[in-house]
């Protein structure tokens, strides 16, 4: 599924002959770093009630990073830097990406896999 959130992000690059939606991949690198520095890796402390300066630094991190994954894509079309369609292709793009990470999730907090 990350291959394919990937792949729809390039398309929508080289389907328009325009780079600029490649600005949100860089997003796509941002996202994870808060649990790598801030929770050891796991996506646990993003659903825990914890009030640590890290782990509030750590979930609006990740936070600003999803939502800059949304916004560069819609920000670049009303700039009519990128057109409509690769705009598209860039939310359906996160959207694969983000059922990829709930899915990551979601078998890291069942015991039985």
């Amino acid at each position: 599924m990350f291959s394919t959130s990937i792949l729809l992000q390039i398309l929508a690059c080289a389907l328009y002959s325009n780079w600029w939606p490649m600005l949100s991949a860089l997003m796509y690198v941002v996202v994870p770093m808060p649990c790598l520095f801030f929770g050891g890796g796991s996506t646990s402390f993003l659903t825990s009630r914890e009030s640590n300066g890290w782990i509030n630094g750590a979930k609006f991190l990740t936070g600003f990073s999803a939502v800059g994954s949304i916004a560069i894509p819609a920000i670049l079309h009303h700039a009519n830097l990128i057109e409509a369609g690769a705009m598209w292709i860039a939310f359906t793009s996160f959207f694969v990406l983000v059922c990829t990470v709930l899915c990551y999730h979601r078998a890291n907090l069942d015991e039985d896999w």
